[in-house]
């Protein structure tokens, strides 16, 4: 949508050689674009303003008590004007500017547009255009006068006052934005009157209006479109009909309706209002169709030459194509459904509902064989198989106890015939069933949250972006997505959507990728979940992309891995389940509701889907986002813990790395599996892997002290506490590593091993190699933390009674050890003489060299041996200490070396 400066356009003062300048806005003009006429005036002086016979019907007394503001002319005496400057507020359609619509095809005419409707096909084309997307055009003008400081007297700062509030249903609509509350301020301090803006806005309604909303409502039905419930009202009438809109309006909110469609006749002529609360049915879109335009939640049309019977026919032919399907079986359903075989034992249901967390599961196959089956049998639920096993009947079959008359729902159900069956049945899971096959179940919960995320009155709607959705079509981020991610990765997730539309998958980003989104926090770890296989969707997108595809079949994963390195993990959605406590989990295949259910946190259960369509639709089933603002960890279920211990790591990890706060709950939780001890069932590996993870944060120090409130530090071992002397430490570490960040040295090094050195400080050597190996810690990282840790402990006792002076002593002091145990030593050291000389070994002497090598010393005459080593040591330590300076010196020093030694040599032959 264009959006220019609000800048003075050109020919705002006077026409183009001093012509005409008209003014003039749609017929059936309401306040917002009668308003927007008379700011016009202010930004056109001279300039003439001509409001077409219906709109001076409809607003009549607007127009007459608002007369003197204007400079207003007929339609008719236009013709007789020169006019080079046409000026539209409000519209941006000719088929909407009636008679005026001649000037548009004069060649030397300017035109400028002020609008606030979205941008279409047809619009027309305009020299100058401010187009933006606020809840009224007369905001735009309001901004553009507030930037130029023209004065305005309280009567025009009140009329200006009714449009804004006549188009953002007095702020209440969905299309209202901060520039609509920026410019309703202004004009009150102008002298705005409300109880004049009141008074019109909800002017009494005469017997004529009564009757005709009292036909709008007897003749009202409803329509269900693809779930969605749509009333369509017809009246008929002999003469038109003024504030028909307005009518309309008051019928949505006295019978509370979500989306509504008046059909009139009025003057030979059916016009159609739309009006809209939910963002599934576009008003706009569907009107634009039949010659008409607005909003997506408001728009109106008028039709020559149909019967409202026909334009009924196609306006419902339009709503068929255009409604959003949400509110379907097919989409509120979990998939796939969690079955059982009607030749099961009671006990071995319970387990199935248990390992699931569900509290009934769909019967299916014949008893006969048990464990196969797909028609549906029945349903049994956890409180019969609880009262089965009390009565010792825990090895009868499912199938003799099991519910029988059970109601069913086809995929394309609406959400009515799903509201009935569940609760006049009393049936606790619902099968979506097609051509016998059982696609999946609704629950009473997905009832319960599609229920409660319904519109109703009071001005909110589900496109509310501060409410928290519980299903993808509540909220597209694709706009934030745009604004905060880099064209590559954006890039990116289109062509996953576009190829998994073309294989028939689902596909999603989901996880930390979507967390950080909306932290504000860069992250292009994408982490793409496919309703389907996901190892054959990676080959798919590598082979198309000219990249590699790495696959774990056991897990359903695969990480796509590009030429420039860069990577996309994929995993098909999936179920996880612990046979014990601390066990590595059991996979299988399932939908994103259940794939993001198995997840740690509800922060990290976001969801976005990716296929064409719906690009950018949120997914949050488990309040997600409502816990991002809140800055909350919280579980999703109480076990959490229990089945994964590591997941506390992560909680303490999370709380520190965002500045949020472990929930009570789950606080009280993480206390109960420190006092169970569930750590002890982990492998070593896996308890070290997340202690890493918590290393390598930024700052460690926080979660550190985190893991000692809860007791956790002694799960690494006993001996390992938050001393006074580890939290300086810690300081003093997370302080040199800042410093050698700054040095800009193109070296990597492992950060977190300088923390794990400093962590396992007071242990001796037998505890810490005690704590590597019940980690399973590499070779490598044994011997750092074991062996030169304690080398480096017994240097730094040396340095403390003096640092050799020399450069070369230096030197050899550190070059031995690794990047991290230097780095280790700095921070523990106790003089800065010690400090001192580490900066000198990192910034001067660390990549020092020296030019010649072996062929220069036999050159000068040694035969190859050992000696070679001591030799260039000795021309190494002369550079380090400046006694030689070039490649000339270095020979002369080898030379030299050579002659004492041969000397040497054959002394010892006599």
């Amino acid at each position: 949508m264009m959006n220019t400066h609000l800048q003075t356009p050109r020919g705002a003062a006077t026409a183009p050689d001093s012509r005409a300048c008209v003014i003039t806005t749609h017929i059936n003009a309401d306040f917002d674009a009668l308003a927007s006429m008379m700011a016009a005036q202010k930004l056109y002086p001279g300039a003439v303003a001509v409001l077409h016979d219906s709109s001076k019907k409809r607003n009549h007394f607007f127009v007459d008590s608002m007369a003197y503001l204007f400079n207003m002319r007929p339609p008719g005496e236009i013709a007789s004007l020169d006019v080079g400057l046409l000026v539209l507020v409000d519209v941006c359609q000719a088929s909407r500017i009636g008679k005026m619509s001649y000037l548009l095809e004069k060649k030397d005419i300017e035109i400028h547009i002020y609008d606030h409707h979205p941008k279409g096909p047809g619009d027309i084309r305009a020299d100058y255009r401010v187009q933006r997307d606020v809840g009224a055009t007369v905001t735009i003008l309001t901004g553009i006068i507030r930037e130029k400081g023209l004065p305005l007297s309280p009567e025009e700062a009140t009329a200006l006052s009714l449009g804004i509030y006549e188009d953002t249903g007095s702020f209440t609509f969905s299309s209202t934005t901060a520039e609509d509350f920026k410019a309703a301020a202004f004009l009150a301090s102008k002298g705005a009157s409300l109880s004049v803006i009141s008074d019109l806005m909800s002017g009494d309604i005469n017997p004529r209006q009564v009757s005709v909303l009292n036909d709008l409502i007897h003749s009202s039905k409803t329509a269900v479109i693809n779930g969605v419930e749509i009333v369509i009202a017809s009246i008929f009438s002999d003469h038109y009909i003024q504030d028909f809109a307005w009518m309309v309006q008051k019928m949505v909110k006295m019978e509370n309706i979500n989306a509504i469609f008046a059909i009139a006749l009025m003057d030979r002529k059916v016009y159609v209002v739309g009006r809209s609360r939910i963002p599934e049915v576009d008003v706009g879109t569907a009107l634009k169709e039949m010659g008409g335009g607005g909003h997506p939640f408001a728009a109106a049309a008028s039709i020559k030459d149909r019967t409202p019977a026909e334009v009924e026919i196609r306006l419902l032919d339009i709503l068929k194509r255009e409604v959003e399907a949400i509110w379907l079986a097919g989409n509120m359903m979990s998939s796939p459904a969690i079955t059982a075989g009607a030749g099961l034992s009671c006990e071995e249901a319970g387990e199935i509902m248990t390992r699931y967390n569900i509290n009934a599961v769909l019967v299916t196959g014949d008893p006969e064989f048990p464990r196969d089956g797909r028609n549906l049998s029945g349903i049994i639920t956890r409180q019969v198989i609880g009262k089965a096993l009390f009565h010792k009947l825990g090895d009868a079959r499912v199938s003799e106890y099991m519910s029988t008359e059970i109601q069913t729902v086809r995929p394309d159900s609406g959400l009515k015939e799903i509201q009935d069956k569940i609760i006049d049945h009393n049936q606790r899971i619902l099968p979506v069933v097609e051509d016998g096959e059982i696609l999946g179940v609704v629950t009473r919960t997905d009832l319960l949250k599609t229920l409660i995320k319904k519109p109703s009155s009071g001005g909110e709607s589900v496109a509310d972006p501060h409410r928290e959705p519980t299903r993808a079509p509540s909220r597209n981020v694709s706009s934030l997505m745009r604004e905060r991610l880099s064209k590559r990765v954006i890039g990116v997730l289109e062509k996953i959507g576009e190829i998994a539309r073309r294989e028939g998958f689902g596909a999603y980003v989901a996880g930390g990728f979507v967390r950080d989104l909306f932290l504000f926090r860069k992250n292009e770890d994408m982490d793409i979940v496919i309703e389907g296989d996901g190892i054959a969707f990676a080959r798919k997108y590598a082979a198309l992309s000219g990249a590699r595809v790495h696959s774990h079949k056991k897990f359903g994963t695969a990480v796509i891995i590009f030429p420039d390195g860069f990577k996309i993990d994929v995993a098909s959605a999936r179920l996880e389940f612990y046979k014990y406590p601390a066990a590595m989990p059991t996979v299988r295949m399932s939908s994103i509701k259940l794939d993001l259910f198995r997840r740690d946190f509800t922060i990290n259960t976001l969801a976005i889907q990716l296929n064409p369509g719906a690009f950018g639709a949120l997914i949050d089933f488990f309040s997600g986002r409502k816990d991002i603002k809140k800055k909350t960890v919280r579980v999703l279920h109480n076990l959490s813990f229990v089945e994964d211990p590591t997941r506390v790591f992560r909680a303490i990890r999370f709380e520190q790395r965002f500045g949020f706060k472990i929930g009570k709950l789950t606080s009280g939780l993480i206390e109960n599996a420190v006092a169970m001890d569930f750590f002890k069932r982990l492998s070593g590996r896996r308890v070290f892997n997340e202690l890493r993870q918590i290393l390598e944060e930024e700052n460690p120090l926080p979660a550190v002290s985190r893991m000692a409130d809860y007791g956790l530090l002694s799960v690494i071992d006993e001996k390992v506490a938050l001393t006074d002397s580890l939290s300086t430490m810690f300081k003093s570490v997370h302080k040199v590593l800042s410093w050698y960040e700054l040095l800009f040295l193109e070296e990597s090094y492992m950060k977190w091993t300088v923390y794990f050195i400093a962590l396992t400080k007071d242990c001796d050597e037998k505890t810490c190699r005690e704590i590597c190996r019940r980690y399973e810690a590499p070779m490598d990282l044994e011997k750092l933390f074991c062996e030169d840790r304690f080398e480096a402990d017994r240097r730094l006792r040396e340095m403390a009674r003096g640092v050799p002076g020399s450069n070369s002593g230096v030197r050899r002091l550190f070059f031995p050890f690794r990047t991290e145990i230097i780095l280790y030593m700095m921070a523990a050291a106790r003089t800065d003489e010690i400090k001192r000389a580490i900066s000198l070994y990192f910034t001067r002497l660390r990549y020092v060299d020296i030019s010649v090598a072996g062929k220069d010393i036999k050159k000068a005459g040694l035969p190859p041996g050992p000696e070679y080593r001591e030799i260039l040591d000795r021309v190494l330590d002369a550079r380090l200490d400046g006694r030689v300076q070039t490649r000339k010196d270095e020979i002369a020093l080898i030379e030299k070396e050579v002659v004492r030694r041969n000397k040497k040599a054959g002394k010892a032959k006599r």
